[in-house]
């Protein structure tokens, strides 16, 4: 019997059990079965009565048709990879295809137990019912829902697909978010999270870890590091594509960044492969030289999508690279280049912010008004000085201004 497959005994024990209904023998209270809202309410006369007595005998019946080559052919459904071609020629020969010849319940039966299987993780594309990967999606709420990021949406389509299309890549993706708050790092972040995994940011196959929340003292570093590096090893084992969000990249502490190092290399650590691991920091470093290039672009009159990747990834490297208090300065992670692409996010106009407010209208349903808009952007504190140009607190706490409009 192949790897993975429940013992022949115990699976027919589950088979028994879905067939039999939920109400055990022995069990109180109301006997719960997918008989009941056929029949209806239980007849006088009884705590069963005539109607739950014959759905019982029907059911009991359909038990009964699990004959051995039932069990034979309900396992080679379920756990194809064990199946044999020349046993299953040799009982195509010998009596006509099993489900075809039981009850209809049985048939019936046989369908919820196989997807009963299958909400274990084992029948979905990506291996693993709990990921979704769902590119198409990724790329269309990117398209429509984050404003005035031309090279993020490049950037994290062309890395996340590739990365998830490749059959055995070489070592963890590893993309570090750059610019200041309110920019849409966190909104990407939750963005991937929730169209690579069916459950995004509550799936146990993402971990959120927030420096200032999660490592708050310097001085317990060492324990920090032991806590990180098993709860990344336990996720990994626990699901191998994993996600992993580092909140305020720039305040964790560089030891910290130096032991998990071993998890973004180009090496297995130990027994478990982490080269399906996505990692994302999330840092506000490098956004006053990013702002910069947009300003100077749009003082020379030129359009904020023509800015390149290369130029700012160029740039941002070097301040990240500048003896600083901050983690990224002192660690490996950028001395052995393991941060795969540093995604910038530009600074957001007025217009960025009304499409924002927009977006946080619709959101709750709300009718809204172009002077609406125009009242919630004007609301927010743009610079520098003398341009009035960027928004300060980028699209961060828009959705809270709507409030004002409320009835």
């Amino acid at each position: 019997m192949g790897q993975g497959r429940l013992p022949a005994p115990l699976g027919l024990a589950c088979c028994l059990l879905l067939l039999g209904g939920s109400g055990g023998l022995g069990s109180r209270g109301t006997l719960h079965g997918p008989w009941e809202e056929e029949q209806g309410p239980v007849a006088e006369g009884g705590p069963w009565g005539r109607a739950r007595y014959e759905a019982v005998k029907k059911h009991l019946g359909a038990v009964g048709a699990l004959s051995k080559q039932y069990w034979q052919y309900l396992a080679c459904k379920v756990w194809q990879e064990d199946c044999k071609e020349e046993e299953e020629e040799k009982e195509e020969e010998s009596s006509p295809r099993p489900g075809w010849s039981l009850p209809l319940v049985g048939q019936d039966y046989l369908e919820i137990l196989s997807a009963w299987y299958c909400s274990f993780g084992k029948c979905c594309k990506t291996g693993d019912c709990r990921i979704v990967n769902n590119i198409t999606g990724l790329e269309a709420d990117l398209n429509g829902q984050l404003h005035g990021q031309h090279l993020v949406k490049e950037v994290v389509i062309r890395a996340v697909q590739g990365f998830l299309q490749s059959p055995r890549p070489q070592k963890a993706l590893v993309l570090s978010f750059h610019g200041w708050s309110g920019t849409g790092k966190n909104f990407v972040a939750r963005m991937v999270a929730s169209h690579l995994y069916r459950d995004g940011l509550k799936s146990e196959c993402v971990r959120v870890f927030i420096s200032l929340f999660h490592f708050p003292h310097h001085n317990y570093v060492d324990s920090y590091k032991a806590q990180l590096k098993k709860q990344i090893s336990e996720t990994v084992q626990l699901c191998k594509q994993s996600l992993f969000i580092f909140d305020e990249a720039e305040k964790l502490h560089f030891g910290l960044l130096d032991a998990i190092k071993p998890f973004m290399a180009h090496s297995d650590e130990g027994h478990v492969d982490y080269r399906r691991s996505i990692f994302l920091f999330l840092s506000n470093l490098g956004g006053n030289t990013i702002n910069e290039v947009a300003l100077d672009f749009w003082r020379a009159g030129r359009a904020r999508e023509e800015i390149s990747m290369e130029l700012l990834e160029q740039r941002l490297r070097l301040e990240l690279l500048e003896p600083a208090e901050n983690g990224y300065a002192r660690s490996r992670l950028l001395k052995e280049n393991l941060i795969d692409f540093f995604v910038p996010f530009l600074p957001l106009e007025y217009h960025h912010v009304k499409l924002c407010a927009r977006d946080a209208f619709l959101a709750r349903g709300l009718p809204y008004t172009e002077a609406a808009l125009d009242e919630v952007a004007s609301m927010m504190v743009f610079v520098p000085k003398e341009e009035k140009l960027f928004s300060a607190q980028g699209c961060k706490s828009v959705s809270q201004r709507i409030n004002y409009f409320l009835p």
